[in-house]
């Protein structure tokens, strides 16, 4: 995917979890499945997940090859990116991402500036994302806490689709 394509659908995955928000009654807000994060924390969760993206992106290159060198393979696909995603969700049941273990409070009250945080976490990616070069983007990696070292056109990517996974779990449980 090229830069254009994959800011592309980073914005489509946000905007139709933002419209399903709009529509998802403020009472749901604040509620979940037993045992299951309610709409709120999911959003939250997106947030800690796009700021810690963004804090890496503005490590300097060097430091990033130093900590975790430069790929040596060709680039994963959406659709790769996708299934193996899947794949390690399937070996790990129940994992949760280190920086959602502690929520914040979740209250209708905050609805409205979580949504407007986690566009602004949206709009730094895409500003940062668009200052790296084709070739950066396909060079240099960045961990993930699942799916290993990606660099960072596939981590963008996998961003979006995290957007789309966590929509889909919304629609059909909440």
């Amino acid at each position: 995917m090229t830069k254009a394509e994959v800011i592309d659908i980073l914005e489509q995955k946000h905007q139709t979890l933002y419209e399903w928000l709009v529509d998802h009654p403020d009472e749901n807000w604040i509620k979940g499945p037993e045992g299951k994060w309610n709409t709120g924390e999911h959003i939250v969760h997106l947030i800690q997940s796009e700021k810690a993206l963004n804090k890496a992106l503005r490590l300097p290159k060097f430091y990033l090859k130093y900590k975790l060198g430069t790929n040596n393979r060709d680039n994963r696909t959406y659709d790769q990116i996708v299934k193996r995603y899947q794949e390690r969700l399937a070996d790990n049941p129940g994992v949760v991402a280190n920086t959602s273990k502690n929520m914040p409070p979740i209250t209708v009250s905050n609805k409205a500036s979580y949504l407007s945080e986690l566009d602004k976490e949206k709009k730094r990616l895409i500003k940062k994302f668009q200052n790296w070069t084709e070739h950066d983007l396909d060079t240099y990696l960045l961990p993930h806490p699942l799916m290993g070292r990606m660099t960072v056109r596939e981590i963008v990517i996998w961003t979006a689709y995290h957007t789309e996974h966590h929509y889909n779990n919304l629609r059909s449980n909440y």
